[in-house]
């Protein structure tokens, strides 16, 4: 569900996929005319998505909000409080430098949504997991799977016991051998991946622990994993809203990691010294 933290648009897109067909549609009207919004009736905005104004009011109502006015008084606040380029679209106009403002402009924005709606008391648990561990594995498919080679290389650092496979077939077969006492991290930007809610269910056959990562609220990742950590972002012009939110994803096990090796304190900065030397004689 929504949490109160959220901005209107960020309770929308937090579960925007389990969202109707008309939902959707309504969704889309409210993120690109927020101000038509703002300064509608219930009645005009019905009107305007063809919908049912029944249909208009459930949907504030599932966003956590009381009713229609409710909701227009959080969005037009929201607007007053917004850096009006942060998100602004990438034109043709554009020159290098513009691109590049826009592009890390909205990389800010990422991480700051992100770091607005992370529930402090899951990623203490999430941490705590991690430390109790007898083995940590982290799982993605696709794109995915680049953010979990990545965690794996931060988390390799820690001494403790980490791996994470690249080919699918590979990660299906180490996720039959883990157990109780292991601890999975599952990537997923939507939360919906067949493969992923597969590998889901064998880890928890198998009564291991799992920690999802995704960017949906409401996805059936986030909803049947032991502790959920949600990431947020944006589309854009040329960038899909799930390669926006792989900054986020990389930061949140970036800040895995850190809490890992400060509470190992020395085991963990002797490993370190460890993989520094070890790297060390491989350069010239």
């Amino acid at each position: 569900m929504p949490t109160e933290n959220q901005t209107c648009k960020m309770r929308i897109r937090s579960i925007y996929g389990t969202f109707s067909t008309k939902e959707k549609r309504l969704a889309d009207y409210i993120l690109n005319h927020p101000e038509k919004m703002i300064h509608g009736t219930i009645s005009q905005i019905a009107a305007e998505t063809e919908l049912a104004e029944s249909t208009v009011f459930r949907f504030c109502k599932r966003i956590g909000y009381k009713g229609f006015q409710a909701m227009k008084i959080a969005l037009a606040s929201e607007q007053t409080e917004e850096f009006p380029d942060i998100h602004e679209h990438i034109s043709a106009d554009d020159d290098e430098k513009a691109v590049l403002k826009k592009v890390f402009q909205s990389n800010i924005k990422t991480l700051e949504d992100t770091l607005t709606v992370l529930d402090e008391t899951a990623f203490k648990k999430a941490v705590s997991a991690l430390l109790d561990s007898d083995r940590i594995e982290l799982f993605g498919f696709g794109g995915s799977n680049v953010i979990a080679l990545d965690g794996y290389h931060k988390f390799v650092r820690t001494g403790l016991p980490v791996s994470t496979q690249i080919d699918a077939h590979m990660q299906m077969m180490s996720a039959s051998q883990l157990t109780a006492g292991a601890t999975a991290i599952l990537i997923s930007h939507t939360g919906q991946s067949k493969d992923i809610l597969e590998l889901l269910e064998t880890l928890q056959h198998n009564q291991v622990t799992t920690i999802g990562v995704t960017s949906f609220t409401q996805s059936p990742l986030s909803r049947k994993v032991d502790i959920p950590l949600y990431t947020l972002s944006e589309e854009t012009d040329y960038r899909s809203e799930a390669l926006a939110s792989r900054i986020a994803q990389l930061s949140l096990l970036d800040a895995l990691y850190v809490n890992l090796m400060m509470q190992l304190e020395e085991k963990g900065t002797h490993s370190l010294k460890k993989v520094r030397e070890a790297i060390q004689n491989r350069r010239i």
